[in-house]
């Protein structure tokens, strides 16, 4: 037990998109940046090269300025990494965490996930540290040891991932006391209700979890592999399929004219060629695709029709170098995934997306649907007037209505069905970390921590029982 409320608790939300960390009891996080992670393998050899070259601390993160040549033009940044072993081979590994380090291309660098593509949860334990150490002394400037720490974690986490956390968190960052929360329990305090059927819709999958009276109902979780990732991915097939190249900032110099004022001269550049990783390019050009499909695209509707929308005016939308792209009927398509999975195989080849394995591409409907018919017939109608929906990938317009529209078809007669979406944009993004904020700052709380003196009385099991 843990008594001590005179330092604020700090919440970290790590999504398999991005970290959203802060103060508890503040309304939005002070920190969000990337949860992936740039690495750098070297050799033994090359390792020591490098530390007797004089090649500077791995802390110190160059950063192009904004709108910058950003392969020539480096700028000192807090935002860093640090060395691990690879793999426990006697190769190490240069870490870069964060917005500005990550942004800054540099050779031979990968980009790497601290989650399992496979599971969904976190599988490379150096990153983590990586990504808390970044978070807590880099960005918040704080001490560890002085504040307790509240974890979002996964509704289908496994006892082996939430003892591992406790035990990186004691044993290396050493705070007083620390707590693990499910995600939906924490969507649900944000929206404040203590009873709801939570759909996350994140980068990787879409989760639905019922929540009832505060707690987990576990048999209720159902996940589903359609994210924003693959949203993203088909926007950019689509795009991609007309005969535009989106460019990665890195690849181009872009310069106000001189001859013609207002407009730009855009340069190619060279030098990144054959040592720019495959999984940097896919990062660099995802962020503008995913920022191209977050404003131009919106759910129809009702059930999206190609016909129906062939004619429609498209938008028009500029891209990082000045290549304006007009978008149609496909800012409706790429939403309607969400409604009907099946719409990935149309575009160009999406094969191997449709088809990968693992996880099933379940609509959002069909997930809602298969939760709350996994509870006891008692619960079931709370749930069907509280359905929250939350992630990231849920902010697109018209997303709200029409799960609500297609939910209502389905439900039984008597089932009042209430989606529930805040309209202010921070709620719906951060709407996990907020309801860590909240629970994390309420005196009724504070007996619920997990203390240091319990861990290492009791080890790292006792946190089953503490934050079932």
């Amino acid at each position: 037990m843990y008594g001590g409320d005179e330092v604020n608790a700090i919440v970290i939300d790590l999504g398999a998109s991005a970290v959203k960390a802060g103060y508890a009891g503040e309304e939005s996080p002070k920190v969000h940046f990337p949860s992936c992670v740039g690495a750098i393998t070297r050799d033994k050899d090359a390792a020591e090269a490098k530390a007797n070259g004089g090649a500077g601390d791995a802390r110190d993160v160059e950063m192009a300025e904004a709108g910058a040549d950003a392969s020539t033009t480096p700028k000192k940044e807090s935002d860093a990494g640090s060395k691990s072993k690879a793999n426990g081979s006697d190769a190490t590994r240069d870490l870069y965490v964060g917005h500005f380090a990550l942004n800054y291309r540099r050779e031979n660098m990968e980009v790497v996930s601290p989650f399992d593509e496979k599971t969904g949860l976190l599988s490379d334990w150096d990153l983590v540290e990586n990504i808390w150490r970044h978070t807590l002394t880099d960005r918040l400037h704080i001490d560890p040891t002085e504040h307790p720490v509240l974890l979002a974690e996964p509704n289908f986490n496994s006892k082996e991932c939430r003892e591992k956390s406790l035990e990186i968190l004691f044993e290396t960052f050493q705070p007083p006391a620390v707590f693990l929360a499910k995600n939906a329990c924490l969507s649900s305090y944000s929206a404040g209700r203590p009873t709801s059927l939570v759909l996350d819709v994140g980068y990787k999958s879409t989760v639905a979890a019922a929540v009832h009276d505060g707690y987990l109902l576990q048999k209720s979780v159902s996940r589903s592999r359609l994210g924003g990732e693959i949203l993203t991915d088909c926007m950019q097939r689509s795009v991609e399929s007309k005969g535009v190249n989106v460019r990665p900032r890195y690849a181009f110099k872009r310069t106000e004219s001189k001859q013609n004022k207002g407009t730009f001269d855009v340069k190619d550049l060279d030098d990144y060629k054959g040592t720019t990783t495959e999984s940097y390019h896919r990062w660099s050009v995802e962020q503008i695709v995913s920022d191209l499909k977050e404003t131009v695209c919106r759910a129809s509707e009702n059930v999206f029709n190609e016909e129906e929308h062939a004619n429609i005016p498209t938008v028009a939308y500029e891209l990082p170098d000045g290549t304006e792209i007009q978008v149609g009927s496909d800012r409706f398509k790429v939403p309607e995934i969400l409604f009907n999975p099946g719409l990935v195989q149309t575009f160009p080849g999406a094969e191997a997306i449709a088809n990968p394995g693992g996880l099933p591409m379940q609509s959002v409907t069909s997930l809602v649907m298969e939760s709350i018919a996994r509870v006891d017939v008692d619960v079931r109608k709370e749930l069907y007037n509280g359905i929250i929906l939350a992630g990231g990938s849920s902010m697109l317009p018209n997303v709200r209505e029409r799960l609500e529209r297609e939910v209502l078809e389905q439900a039984p007669g008597q089932a009042r069905v209430k989606v529930i979406a805040s309209q202010n944009v921070m709620e719906r993004k951060f709407g996990v970390w907020i309801g860590g904020s909240i629970l994390a700052s309420l005196g009724s709380f504070q007996q619920c921590w997990m203390s240091k003196q319990e861990y290492e009385e009791k080890g790292a099991s006792l946190i089953h029982l503490k934050a079932p």
